[in-house]
């Protein structure tokens, strides 16, 4: 409770730190935060192309929406994915990127990585109004499930967070993480139903079966990514617009709260040391 109560102490800080990043981001730019929005839109273009019009890719309509726009459908899951990435990237190197900060400043040193969070944050609240009113014009009824859907971008933030927060000590000690990073989440992209359907994976795995003779199946050890669980989430209710399986919601919340709680432990264990290590 003490340490909330640092945190706490250091908000101001945190809304100076996530201000200034997001007001330079995109500081003397022309079209200025639509630019948050260029590089899911170019993935998007791009996974469309190859997915939905060369390997033919076809994901059920939406129900009870009943929407069957490919791009629509690609993005409900791509900003999350996107949001996530950026969060866990910028919380790794927050710390080694601030050292000189670190060595010279008292301060609570986990509003460096929870600033990116906020920052990140800020765009994908933009990116993700864009395309309720997108799913809206083409006859999606979203509106009530709005309230649902910034829970549900809460959760994954708080555990986009934990991760960060991890992730950021790592780095300070392993300098390797940064880079074995990157590698890493393209991985976990792909392993991750963002760019086809999860009844890809669920088909394959009733074709295999179980797996040497045990219990275990693809779809098994599938379900073990969180991202596949929030992606879910934010497909039923964007896409599909329905309620979601409680058991989803069930699991985002742990995996948020185990993340979020663990990242901070860990954190906190490792505070007072970092203006030697880096």
């Amino acid at each position: 409770m003490k340490y909330l109560n640092e945190v706490w102490g250091s908000r101001e800080l945190l809304f100076n730190l996530v201000s200034r990043e997001v007001r330079g981001k995109y500081k003397r730019t022309v079209f200025g935060q639509l630019w948050s929005f260029a590089n899911p839109l170019a993935l998007m273009l791009v996974y469309t192309l190859v997915f939905s019009f060369l390997i033919k890719v076809k994901p059920l309509p939406g129900d009870p929406s009943g929407l069957n726009i490919f791009a629509l459908w690609l993005l409900c899951a791509l900003l999350p994915w996107t949001f996530f990435a950026s969060v866990v990237s910028a919380g790794s190197g927050s710390l080694v990127d601030n050292s000189n900060l670190i060595q010279k400043v008292s301060f609570s040193r986990v509003v460096l990585p929870l600033a990116t969070v906020g920052s990140a944050l800020y765009n994908w609240g933009f990116e993700m109004a864009v395309l309720l009113i997108a799913i809206s014009i083409v006859g999606g009824f979203v509106l009530p499930w709005i309230p649902l859907v910034i829970v549900a971008m809460l959760l994954l933030a708080a555990f986009a967070a934990g991760v960060g927060l991890l992730l950021s000590i790592s780095n300070v000690y392993f300098r390797d993480t940064q880079y074995l990073l990157s590698i890493v989440l393209q991985f976990w992209m792909y392993l991750t139903p963002i760019i086809y359907p999860i009844t890809l994976v669920e088909n394959a795995s009733k074709n295999v079966g179980p797996l040497a003779g045990t219990p275990v199946t693809i779809i098994g050890i599938y379900d073990l990514n969180p991202m596949t669980h929030f992606v879910s989430l934010f497909r039923q209710l964007i896409y599909d617009n329905r309620w979601p399986n409680p058991v989803e919601w069930l699991i985002c919340l742990i995996w948020a709260l185990a993340a979020l709680g663990i990242g901070m432990l860990v954190f906190r264990r490792n505070e007072r040391n970092l203006a030697e290590a880096l």
